[in-house]
């Protein structure tokens, strides 16, 4: 691996580090032509300082970024790297133009629609699978975020939030009590069928409520099941959601 090791000088930068990590690992990947996930580099392997260490705790084998989506470096991050078969965003949506009510308190800080409607799908995916996390006051909203990022909708997926009796855990809500979400899911471009498997996953799944804006780990497993080698990225993500084999970008990394 060493023999092939990235040439270019070492990064001084925490998100270089984190950026030069990454193309590293995903150049082992590439030269051993992965068909399973039986050679997992790790981390450990890659000679990373030590002031960079504290971003690649755990899954060992996940890539977790730290930085506002913002005024992020995308196209350092696919400087000679493939784009994404699958990208999963959590928007974090504002929810009223007033304070909170019936309950419902945020502990993370929330973007404007516009905000989210200029990340760079287009230089992210060409040909790909996009899974978008909505609300319900936000639902056209991503409808038409799908259509502006030129992704057809294909679907969505429900998560049903059960209680630790396997109950259905009831939450608040303006008219009726959420007790489930919704992910929508869009394509772009054309699907390899020798990369994408078709009809291996459901529209729903159950599983128990976690904190607030956390998910469980069934859409990644459903995910990867789809798309068994696949280059998988998540945006706005979280350290709760930090997942092996996964690019991770959001400012709660940390």
């Amino acid at each position: 691996f060493h023999t092939f090791k990235s040439m270019e000088p070492a990064a001084t930068d925490p998100h270089e580090l984190e950026l030069q990590a990454y193309n590293d690992w995903l150049l082992t990947k590439q030269i051993y032509h992965l068909k399973s996930r039986d050679f997992a580099p790790s981390f450990a392997d890659l000679d990373i300082p030590k002031e960079s260490a504290r971003f690649f705790e755990v899954p060992p084998h996940s890539v977790p970024i730290q930085a506002d989506v913002r005024t992020f470096d995308w196209p350092s991050l696919l400087n000679g790297v493939e784009q994404f078969e699958a990208i999963v965003m959590d928007p974090p949506w504002e929810l009223t133009n007033g304070p909170p009510s019936r309950g419902v308190g945020l502990s993370y800080s929330t973007l404007t629609v516009k905000d989210i409607k200029n990340m760079p799908m287009g230089l992210l995916q060409k040909n790909g699978l996009l899974f978008v996390w909505v609300i319900n006051s936000t639902y056209d909203t991503a409808l038409e975020l799908f259509e502006h990022w030129g992704y057809r909708i294909i679907g969505d997926i429900c998560y049903s939030k059960q209680t630790n009796s396997r109950h259905l855990a009831r939450g608040h809500g303006y008219y009726l009590q959420h007790a489930k979400e919704t992910c929508l899911v869009g394509v772009k471009g054309t699907l390899d069928p020798a990369m994408f498997r078709s009809q291996v996953c459901s529209d729903f799944f159950e599983a128990p409520r976690t904190g607030q804006s956390q998910k469980p780990p069934s859409l990644y497993e459903m995910i990867e099941a789809a798309i068994p080698q696949g280059r998988f990225l998540e945006i706005f993500a979280r350290r709760t959601n930090l997942r092996d084999f996964w690019l991770s970008i959001g400012n709660e990394i940390a």
